[in-house]
């Protein structure tokens, strides 16, 4: 059975995106882009919702091959896409790369992944994240903390309809002030 990450950027607020989408706040150090890199290496499936595969897709296929890429940059487009990808929408027609399109019930394809031998998944957006959060899904959280501010937004926790305990297993700070806490469902 495999495990399910939530792992995402979030203001010390709770948002994963300021108002209008603006994700500028969450810019990583070389040694957060490195730590990112070595989770995704990990990884065996992303499942997305349509707005971060959007925002992902528009950038991550061709980011290698940028005159000005960092090697921490090219070495994640890389990994990216190599992994295999899951998106989740009702409006897109089609996914292109290494990915697949669901445009059914999310929670159950979720779920059936779950079920299946191999390497962690990880997921993102939060509306997406939020249905695996309600339906008692997600595993472990991975909260890479900035220092930040923004006063409303997306956040990283939607509503859920009953109390999620988690453990503590790790923290780490990285350049800038940044920290990661590491939890665990108990459930």
């Amino acid at each position: 059975m495999r495990k399910l990450i939530y792992a995402m950027n979030v203001t010390l607020d709770g948002y994963i995106a300021a108002p209008g989408d603006d994700i500028g706040w969450g810019l990583p150090s070389v040694e957060l882009h490195q730590w990112f890199n070595d989770r995704a290496r990990e990884v065996g499936v992303s499942l997305y919702g349509r707005r971060l595969w959007e925002l992902m897709n528009g950038h991550w296929p061709t980011a290698d091959q940028e005159p000005d890429a960092t090697p921490v940059e090219v070495e994640f487009a890389r990994i990216w896409q190599a992994t295999p990808k899951v998106v989740f929408s009702t409006t897109l027609q089609e996914v292109s790369g290494n990915a697949r399109l669901v445009t059914g019930d999310a929670v159950a394809e979720i779920a059936r992944l779950k079920e299946e031998d191999g390497a962690p998944m990880e997921i993102g957006g939060a509306v997406l994240a939020g249905a695996a959060m309600r339906a008692g899904l997600i595993n472990e959280y991975q909260v890479v903390t900035h220092p930040v501010l923004v006063g409303g937004g997306t956040p990283f926790f939607s509503s859920l309809d009953t109390r999620v305990d988690l453990r503590l297993v790790g923290t780490r700070t990285f350049p800038n002030d940044v920290t990661m806490s590491h939890y665990e469902s108990r459930g």
